[in-house]
């Protein structure tokens, strides 16, 4: 009579273990998923960061070729120094984006992954200082004209 009660507790230690190694693998894949999913968050924050840069820059960019373009289309539509203001205006505003942009890339903020690779600042300020020297030259040659 104990032979069965032997095998039954021999499966219930078989069912037992291999229940285990299925909450075992189970928990590996988790583990998985989790850091998959903190890897793909730190690329979608470095991502998000890119596009805001672009966005400055490329606001900047309108507003400078809307400054120096107010010379052409305002003249003879509208008295002269409104047309030197508002091509000043927007040329100002626009190397004030291109600052803004690599201000805002630079900020402090949680650091992605170490395998998440950015922009190099040395380039942000490479870029966006050429810009802003272009828009002061505008800047005077709007002043001179």
């Amino acid at each position: 009579m104990s032979d069965p009660a032997e095998a039954r507790a021999e499966r219930t230690h078989r069912k037992i273990a291999e229940s285990a190694a299925v909450v075992r693998a189970s928990e590996a894949q988790q583990a998985d998923t989790a850091d998959q999913r903190t890897r793909l968050a730190a690329d979608r924050t470095v991502l998000a960061a890119e596009r805001t840069y672009a966005a400055w820059v490329r606001t900047g960019l309108a507003a400078l070729a809307s400054g120096i373009g107010a010379r052409a289309l305002l003249d003879k539509l509208v008295v002269d120094w409104l047309i030197v203001a508002t091509g000043c205006l927007l040329v100002l505003f626009g190397a004030f984006c291109f600052i803004a942009a690599v201000w805002r890339e630079m900020l402090p903020r949680i650091k992605p992954e170490h395998d998440t690779h950015r922009l190099p600042p040395a380039l942000l300020i490479a870029i966006n200082g050429f810009l802003v020297l272009v828009s002061l030259a505008a800047f005077v040659g709007l002043l001179a004209s």
